[in-house]
């Protein structure tokens, strides 16, 4: 038998750290938030991606009553991407979250924001993973308020990925 360990090295920025490109993509995925359609959970997620070209793709969970028929917004954000520019890389991607849940009505707009960074499901990540394993890494920015996390591909969110049949 032979021992093996996985680890996933990533960095944690605070918001004024990145660059402005990078903040950019963190706003547009902040801003998609409002946009998502969650009257079941109440919990709005945005994402946007940097297209190769510098273009910015932009998604927003939707739900639906028939629960499996509802869409996270990494994977609107990455189908919207496909089907606009077939055949071109997506280089980035940032996601966000915002709740109003457990909170009071009163509190800011911007604290509702998660505090720690949230990644994406199971299913996004493969999702993702098909496109970076065609095109080439796609850099994950995680947007919490109290720090941005950075890693490096999909593929250092889903070790031991599913790649090829």
């Amino acid at each position: 038998m032979e021992e093996r360990k996985i680890e996933t090295i990533y960095k944690v920025y605070g918001y004024d750290e990145l660059t402005a490109e990078d903040r950019e993509l963190v706003d547009a995925a902040k801003q998609m938030t409002q946009t998502s359609f969650a009257p079941y959970s109440k919990f709005h997620v945005g994402a946007a991606i940097r297209m190769d070209n510098g273009n910015i793709v932009l998604g927003s969970n939707q739900e639906n009553a028939a629960f499996p028929s509802s869409l996270c917004a990494e994977r609107t954000a990455c189908f919207q991407a496909s089907a606009l520019y077939p055949g071109m890389p997506m280089r980035k991607i940032a996601i966000a979250a915002w709740t109003r849940l457990h909170q009071p009505e009163e509190t800011p707009h911007e604290l509702c924001f998660q505090k720690k960074p949230i990644s994406p499901c199971g299913s996004c990540r493969q999702a993702l993973l098909e496109y970076e394993a065609a095109y080439g890494p796609i850099e994950v920015l995680l947007y919490g308020r109290e720090g941005i996390a950075v890693l490096p591909s999909i593929a250092s969110l889903l070790p031991l990925c599913f790649t090829t049949f």
